[in-house]
């Protein structure tokens, strides 16, 4: 595969997940050149095993020269700060330049609810992104630029729970939908009055729990947003 970056952008992307990988294509619009491609997230989730299911993905994908990484943790310059929802071996880790050398491609990695909100904004005003899935993803933008390393999930909520403890998907297994979206509707309020943002978007797989009536400046956004946001990384 040629990387020459004379040729047209092709961004592999790529969004790590607690419960699956999923992976596409995007040419320098951000529109996708192919289908998108999922497999599990391994059991034991360390940077090895992850690797590998990455490089089988982009095995499918065809013809890329850069790839962009949405990561479920603190991510600065390439390296990994956090990542409660994989594994401690991740802590200080050094995924952009680790998967560059297994890929042979330039790699950027961003945390993964930047990327969704990258996928899902409008560049207006004052938009906050969460992200419902394995854990709690959060992302501020202010007209379109990036407030970074915001990390609203392991703050107080409830209780002395966490917000990824009572949004979370093993809460929402132990406690129910009923009490899963009760919180949310909390979260929400809680939310608007810390960050006084014109939108919210939510995303994740855990968008289709929802059963409570979502304010006007609330927005459900395609969890194929965590994938398309990633072109993001490549506009400099």
């Amino acid at each position: 595969m040629d990387k020459s970056t004379n040729e047209p952008l092709l961004v592999l992307s790529v969004d790590i997940g607690g419960s699956g990988i999923k992976a596409m294509v995007l040419d320098e619009n951000g529109q996708p050149t192919t289908e998108r491609q999922r497999i599990t997230t391994p059991s034991y989730p360390n940077p090895p095993a992850v690797l590998d299911v990455i490089a089988q993905l982009a095995a499918t994908q065809g013809e890329f020269n850069r790839v962009s990484v949405g990561f479920p943790g603190v991510v600065q310059n390439g390296v990994i700060k956090t990542a409660v929802n994989l594994n401690a071996e991740w802590i200080d880790y050094s995924l952009s330049e680790q998967l560059g050398q297994r890929l042979q491609t330039p790699v950027r990695v961003a945390n993964d609810a930047d990327i969704q909100g990258y996928g899902a904004i409008v560049s207006n005003g004052v938009e906050l992104v969460v992200t419902l899935g394995t854990g709690f993803g959060s992302a501020l933008f202010v007209n379109g630029h990036l407030v970074p390393n915001l990390e609203i999930a392991h703050h107080p909520f409830i209780k002395d729970k966490t917000y990824e403890q009572q949004l979370g998907r093993k809460a929402m297994k132990k406690k129910g939908k009923k009490a899963w979206n009760r919180h949310l509707a909390q979260a929400i309020k809680n939310l608007e009055h810390l960050f006084n943002y014109d939108t919210l978007y939510i995303g994740g797989g855990e968008t289709k729990r929802i059963q409570i009536e979502l304010p006007d400046n609330v927005q459900v956004v395609s969890n194929q947003a965590g994938i398309l946001g990633g072109i993001a990384l490549w506009r400099d």
